[in-house]
């Protein structure tokens, strides 16, 4: 750690910071507390104008950091926590204690900025500033009605002030010098009892406002963070302390990625000393530590969170230096194992160096490497898959079994913004996939395979619970993805809303199953035009005829509408090779090159032929039944 940090200021040093910055996520991966502050204190000073020079095609969202206090404290800590995903630190940081004319006010130079991330980062100051003196419960009751108010009315400006923008609000944690300030215990517990009740309802503002997210500091209170630094909080009017600001900083983090889509999908385990213990080739699978004594429980219950996460939608790999055959056997009847066989969308049991397993699960799974969250017990297995896969998130478990869960949960990898039903069934579409792999096998050609497969599309106006999902389609979708326009909840029911613009969904069935919502194709007439927004189509279907054949539909639906023209643009980024050749394939003509996009033009004189071997219904706004596309 001492070297990376040494490197790093070597690269400040020399001025190179900007040119060398994607190798600034690696030499961050394990630097903690103090080293990782100090890090971020030192690209604080890097202008990110620089970074996106050196390098265009880096993802920089803009966050917008206002509050209650002196907030230049949490400007390294995010400026740390963003570089760790690759992502440059554009923050602009609002004047002292001014949250409230920035948010309550829709003409305020805050939303002007039209920021992606609104921070507003608030500590329970904001309440006992405003306090009389002498103070009762009664007071903090009131003054927490009126700052919840204030808050209420912030979200309620966001959503058309920032249309897109997430805001970001946490949690008040109560230093202790405030209860005890009153002397008679059952004021106390009344002050306790009033507090609670107001963050319950500061938590319950997301149910509410779809574009709010708040972020629950409690939990750091019970791992022994301290709330404050009195001295600057008496001093500098800093009144969260650097310990909570940089756990909040690793929140707005997680965040910031996944705006950009850098969602994480895949949990990669070692099986040896991680999620049992002992080595299977030298103990045998009755010599592993899984249920019996203190750290057999302490595996298992390693296993059990493993689960929960796999119940939420995380697809969950072995990858194991040990033989295959004895490895699946041992997961399926190990009578201890609360991991069985079933619970892993794949199995990699072999001598083979782990990054090419690695490699190899993306591909067969059709995800990027960096889709990937690796945990190992070995020092130089997490080195050697941190060196060869540098977009890996690698997790190092160590010597002590009853950590496991907290060191595979603290960084938050899989943090979603919100679960969709697809999420929660996703494990079991890639196990069938699986079969659809094993079938695949038994013929001579492609054509035959595909043919067999009997796949069903059908393409409609997405419904309002299908809009998280939508979203979630812009959010997650790298590769099968045209402008990687990113799309919240908001903005998606917005779109749904607007006469000019159609929002499909498409879905996807075949003989080994449902596939469920798949797909989107954003659609705005202008005119005698017909514009894609964009196209979109999960890495778990796409080369199967799917792309093409609602691609044709779409363009019938221009034509039969009496339309001219359909347009649609291809931005180009590290990850969307894929679907350059997309759209001249399909009979599209480039308009405009420039660096950044690429814009093509179709006059629906000739239409490219959909797959035959999709059996597809499309609607396009009309009632069921309707006009269908045969």
């Amino acid at each position: 750690m001492d070297d990376d940090l040494a490197e790093l200021t070597r690269l400040h040093r020399d001025g190179g910071l900007a040119a060398h910055y994607p190798r600034v996520r690696g030499l961050l991966a394990e630097l903690t507390g103090d080293s990782l502050a100090r890090a971020g204190r030192l690209l604080a000073r890097l202008d990110p104008d620089d970074v996106l020079a050196a390098h265009p095609a880096t993802p920089a969202p803009l966050l917008a950091l206002t509050g209650h206090g002196t907030l230049t404290g949490a400007v390294p800590a995010l400026t740390a926590e963003l570089a760790r995903h690759g992502l440059p630190a554009r923050i602009r940081l609002s004047p002292f204690d001014s949250w409230v004319f920035d948010l309550v006010d829709p003409a305020s130079e805050l939303y002007a900025a039209r920021p992606g991330l609104v921070l507003c980062l608030l500590d329970a100051a904001v309440v006992t500033d405003d306090l009389p003196t002498p103070w009762g419960a009664d007071d903090v009751a009131r003054v927490l009605e009126e700052k919840l108010g204030l808050l209420e009315r912030a979200a309620e400006v966001c959503a058309t002030a920032a249309p897109g923008a997430t805001l970001v609000l946490n949690t008040l944690p109560l230093p202790q010098e405030t209860p005890a300030q009153l002397l008679d215990l059952r004021a106390r517990a009344r002050l306790g009892a009033l507090w609670r009740r107001a963050e319950a309802r500061l938590l319950e503002l997301s149910d509410r406002h779809p574009h709010v997210v708040v972020l629950d500091l409690q939990p750091l209170l019970a791992q022994g963070v301290a709330v404050r630094d009195v001295r600057q909080s008496v001093y500098a009017r800093a009144h969260l302390s650097d310990g909570v600001l940089a756990r909040y900083a690793r929140e707005v983090g997680h965040l910031a990625r996944l705006s950009t889509g850098g969602a994480k999908k895949v949990l990669a385990l070692d099986l040896d000393n991680t999620v049992w213990g002992g080595v299977l080739g030298e103990v045998g699978p009755d010599g592993i530590e899984t249920d019996g004594g203190y750290r057999g429980e302490a595996f298992r219950r390693f296993q059990l969170v493993v689960r929960q996460l796999a119940a939420q939608g995380v697809l969950v790999t072995a990858v194991s230096k040990n033989d295959l055959e004895p490895v699946e056997k041992t997961l399926r009847e190990h009578p201890g194992l609360a991991l069985r066989e079933e619970d892993f969308v794949r199995i990699r049991a072999n001598w083979r160096p782990k990054h090419e397993n690695l490699a190899e699960l993306a591909a067969e799974l059709n995800l990027g490497v960096d889709s990937f969250v690796f945990v190992d017990d070995s020092s130089f297995e997490r080195g050697l898959v941190r060196r060869e896969l540098p977009g890996v998130a690698v997790v190092a478990v160590g010597e002590e079994p009853a950590l496991h869960p907290e060191r595979l949960l603290e960084d938050g990898w899989f943090t979603a913004r919100e679960l969709t039903d697809e999420d929660l069934v996703r494990p079991a579409r890639y196990r069938e996939e699986r079969d659809r792999q094993d079938f695949l096998h038994t013929f001579d050609s492609l054509d035959g395979y595909l043919r067999e497969l009997d796949t069903t599309v059908a393409l409609a106006p997405a419904a309002p619970e299908e809009y998280a999902r939508i979203s979630q389609i812009t959010l997650r979708t790298n590769q099968f993805n045209l402008t990687t326009r990113r799309l919240q909840p908001a903005d998606v029911r917005a779109l749904a809303a607007d006469p000019a613009a159609l929002v499909l969904g498409v879905r996807a069935a075949d003989r080994f199953g449902d596939h469920g919502l798949v797909g989107a194709v954003l659609l705005r007439q202008d005119g005698e035009a017909l514009t894609v927004d964009n196209f979109l189509l999960s890495c778990r279907v796409f080369s199967r005829g799917i792309e093409q054949t609602v691609l044709h539909a779409a363009l019938r639906h221009a034509r039969d509408s009496g339309l001219r023209e359909v347009r649609a643009a291809y931005r180009r980024t590290p990850k969307n090779g894929k679907v350059a050749d997309f759209l001249p394939r399909g009979g599209f003509t480039a308009t405009t090159v420039t660096e950044e996009e690429t814009v093509f033009r179709h006059d629906l004189a000739e239409l490219p032929e959909p797959a035959a071997h999709i059996r597809l219904t499309a609607r396009f706004g009309r009632a069921p039944g309707e006009g269908d596309t045969p």
